[in-house]
């Protein structure tokens, strides 16, 4: 198993665009069978990150399948024009 974890900053003033990112990847739950378990959270403290995805995969060709899915990457690309940072770690447990 492959839990993948990102965590992104996001620029100031992309409110709108944050929320409609974070709600599309959460609705990425269940359509795509890759996904087999993720959570989406705001962070509730001041200083760090904005937001998460802790999320879990079979294996990294799973994962990888997840990446390069059509609707995974219209979620993504939305991400890639609000954000200002994203790191990211994958690990097995």
């Amino acid at each position: 198993m492959i839990r993948h974890i990102v965590m992104w900053k996001f620029r100031p003033g992309t409110e709108q665009e944050q929320e409609q990112f974070l709600t599309g990847l959460a609705a990425l739950q269940g359509v795509i069978p890759q996904l087999l378990k993720s959570e989406v959270a705001r962070n509730v403290g001041e200083g760090n990150y904005d937001a998460v995805l802790v999320s879990e995969f079979e294996s990294l060709e799973a994962l990888d399948q997840y990446k390069n899915d059509s609707r995974h990457k219209a979620v993504s690309a939305l991400c890639k024009s609000i954000r200002t940072d994203r790191v990211a770690v994958d690990y097995e447990f």
